[in-house]
């Protein structure tokens, strides 16, 4: 049986394993890659006296770019394996726009990469994953 795969991606090892995850366990998936850029990190830190928001425009434009070239490398990766995927960008909270993205374009499974933080980091970093396993209405496999 086919299914939808969302396959969130960023430039880490953990999302290639992800990504290589599906395309060996899982037979003709239907594949969206998602690549969520994290307004906050776009902004950083500073007071509203402080705030450049043309820089901000510029540095989330930036970060666009280098998403499109990461999913179209993803994609090309895909097709080598005669497989499409679709790519999407986002801005927004990582981990809303992953569940949100389960009904947008109706997803069957999610398949993500984690780093498997614990403890304090875990604690006061949060983790994407472990909130998408948590809330997510479809099964969801988390790849070291």
């Amino acid at each position: 049986m086919t299914k939808h795969v969302l396959i969130p991606v960023d430039r880490s090892p953990h999302s290639e394993n992800a990504f290589e995850y599906v395309l060996a366990e899982m037979a003709e998936p239907t594949i969206t890659l998602l690549h969520v850029i994290d307004p906050v990190a776009v902004w950083g830190y500073g007071d509203d006296d402080s705030f450049d928001l043309d820089g901000y425009r510029r540095e989330e434009q930036r970060r666009r770019e280098q998403a499109d070239q990461l999913l179209s490398e993803y994609r090309n990766k895909a097709m080598d394996r005669g497989l499409r995927a679709e790519t999407v960008v986002e801005l927004g909270k990582p981990s809303r726009r992953i569940l949100e993205a389960i009904e947008e374009f109706d997803i069957d499974h999610i398949v993500m990469g984690s780093r498997g933080r614990s403890g304090i980091g875990r604690v006061l970093l949060g983790s994407v994953a472990e909130t998408v396993m948590r809330r997510s209405s479809v099964p969801v496999t988390i790849v070291r």
